[in-house]
């Protein structure tokens, strides 16, 4: 007796053309960001840039490529070579893109050219959470964690030992350079003149391209301390009293400042995740929302710690969004007088811990009364971390933006950048935060499909 089973029928040809959204359920994030980016999204600073050209061939549609690429990074999948392979096999993908299929190229390309358009939409989408009640801005937390950048630790090189590797690869090349000139004069002796001679040896196009690379990475860092030390002898020139003339700052790099000759612009830092351990990288950013988790303020830093963060990213929520927030809590990493000064006089009420606490330390008995107006910034900041409310507060911290990173970096697989450069860093960290507060606007409509 044979079996029956529902037809399967591979080479049935479709007598109707299917609809592509009835490919996905109702609720599904890729139709929820396409309806967004239709509907609530404005996307001008991305279009107006192909409205102004005049190319032969038309481009790939921009609003179709704006959403493939939210819905990649909603998914924690950046590469563009794998975004390229899904819009072939991912139906997700297909309906998004209506079954086009731009090369990887083309999607990379269109990432680069359009990173300054993310801080815009990235406001837009905060703009709808908060209209959603999703962001009152009553108590936020800030926090950084390390990113690595599109390179390798390995790969750099401290200037001291870029002026002892210089010596000795210039002295290798001219060796070189000498060598392959009695040859050439040996060769014309035995077989004439007529020898062109364009072949470098590959030990010297190996040395002379390293010795260019290290070059270029003593440039950049006496560049930057003679930056530096201008900058400084400025301060000190406005800031001194008296007469006399202040010291002046020495234009050379410290021995151990180092430079990658991948990304020259990402620096080696501690990498948070056990002591001692270090990577290539960035300092990412974030001011997080304590009701639903929601990003308002981002960015990415060369910064190796946070203590200048506080001031400038508690100012660029409020720019965001247009308030200043109630309370703001940080870890020790932010502790410094100038910081507290600074959030309070914005009007935000600061709890950060002024000093690290280590693990089994017990917490002293809560004070009681007033602080003590007589107290320094410092100590009235310990004190008031001591209270039961300060305690409380700064106990929501934990539990409002670590749980961020780890959606991002846990979660969704946002582990290492794949741009290099601090701008285009700050753009790919922006597109981030921004598709970590479209997943927390999909799911808190309560449409996303079930099962």
């Amino acid at each position: 007796m044979s079996k029956t089973y529902r037809p399967y029928e591979p080479d049935q040809i479709l007598l109707l053309p299917p609809s592509l959204k009835d490919w996905l359920a109702e609720g599904h994030l890729a139709h929820f960001i396409s309806d967004l980016v239709e509907e609530s999204l404005d996307l001008s600073e991305i279009t107006e840039v192909y409205e102004r050209e005049d190319r032969g061939y038309p481009p790939y549609h921009p609003v179709m490529m704006t959403k493939v690429l939210l819905y990649a990074y909603c998914i924690g999948l950046p590469s563009s070579r794998k975004i390229a392979k899904r819009l072939v096999e991912d139906v997700a993908f297909r309906v998004l893109a209506a079954n086009s299929t731009p090369d990887f190229r083309t999607i990379s390309d269109f990432r680069k050219r359009h990173l300054a358009a993310v801080n815009d939409l990235f406001v837009q989408v905060l703009k709808l959470c908060r209209k959603a009640g999703m962001a009152k801005l009553g108590h936020v937390a800030l926090d950084g964690t390390k990113m690595k950048a599109n390179a390798s630790k390995h790969k750099s090189m401290s200037y001291g030992r870029m002026n002892k590797e210089e010596a000795r690869l210039a002295a290798e090349v001219a060796g070189f350079l000498r060598q392959a000139d009695e040859a050439d004069a040996r060769e014309d002796a035995e077989y004439g003149p007529d020898k062109t001679g364009d072949e470098l040896p590959a030990e010297l196009a190996y040395r002379e391209g390293r010795l260019k690379k290290i070059r270029e990475a003593k440039e950049a860092l006496e560049r930057e301390a003679r930056e530096e030390a201008e900058a400084k002898n400025r301060q000190a020139e406005a800031g001194k009293r008296g007469g006399g003339k202040s010291p002046e700052v020495e234009a050379k790099p410290r021995e151990k400042a180092q430079k990658n000759f991948t990304d020259p612009e990402s620096r080696i830092m501690p990498s948070g995740s056990e002591k001692g351990s270090f990577l290539q990288g960035y300092n990412c950013q974030a001011v997080v929302d304590g009701k639903h988790q929601v990003i308002v303020a981002c960015d990415a830093t060369q910064d190796t710690n946070d203590s200048h963060q506080a001031e400038r990213m508690l100012k660029q929520a409020k720019a965001n969004t247009g308030k200043a927030p109630s309370k703001a809590s940080m870890d020790a990493g932010y502790a410094s007088e100038d910081n507290i000064v600074a959030v309070e006089a914005m009007g935000t009420d600061a709890f950060i811990a002024a000093s690290r606490k280590k693990h089994g330390d017990v917490a002293p008995a809560a004070p009681r009364g007033r602080i003590p107006n007589a107290l320094s910034v410092m100590d009235r900041m310990r004190r008031k971390l001591l209270t039961k409310k300060g305690r409380a507060v700064y106990a929501k911290r934990k539990e409002i933006v670590e749980p961020v990173f780890g959606q991002i970096k846990q979660s969704r697989g946002f582990r290492q950048f794949l741009l290099r450069s601090l701008a285009k860093v700050k753009g790919e960290w922006a597109l981030i935060c921004l598709t970590h507060n479209l997943l927390k606007l999909w799911r808190q409509t309560g449409l996303q499909a079930t099962g």
